[in-house]
């Protein structure tokens, strides 16, 4: 499965549009309770493990928006917008959002 964020595939046609895909992920208060808790990890401004943890969500909605769009028959997802907000009662939640268009190339 091909995921870009660019509205095409560089040598490729596409065939057919298959629908805007979706993927989202959502990290609660208690990572980051705790995350802050490790705050002697950070160096030189940056916390490891605060990154690793939103990589993680980040991963995890691309990997949801590919499995939407293998579930459309797509061979690729164009024009890919990652988004991230802040949720919940005291900003306690982190919601990564993933959206693009599920395409099928032609050979």
């Amino acid at each position: 499965m091909i995921l870009t964020t660019t509205p095409e595939v560089e040598g490729r046609r596409i065939e057919a549009y298959l629908g805007i895909v979706f993927g989202e992920a959502i990290v609660g208060a208690n990572l980051f309770r705790d995350l802050f808790a490790q705050i002697r990890d950070i160096v030189g401004g940056r916390s490891g493990a605060y990154e690793a943890e939103l990589r993680r969500a980040r991963e995890m909605a691309l990997k949801e928006l590919e499995e939407a769009a293998k579930a459309l028959g797509a061979d690729a997802v164009v024009g890919i917008d990652v988004d991230y907000e802040v949720l919940g009662q005291g900003n306690s939640m982190l919601m990564v959002t993933a959206s693009g268009t599920a395409v099928r190339l032609s050979p």
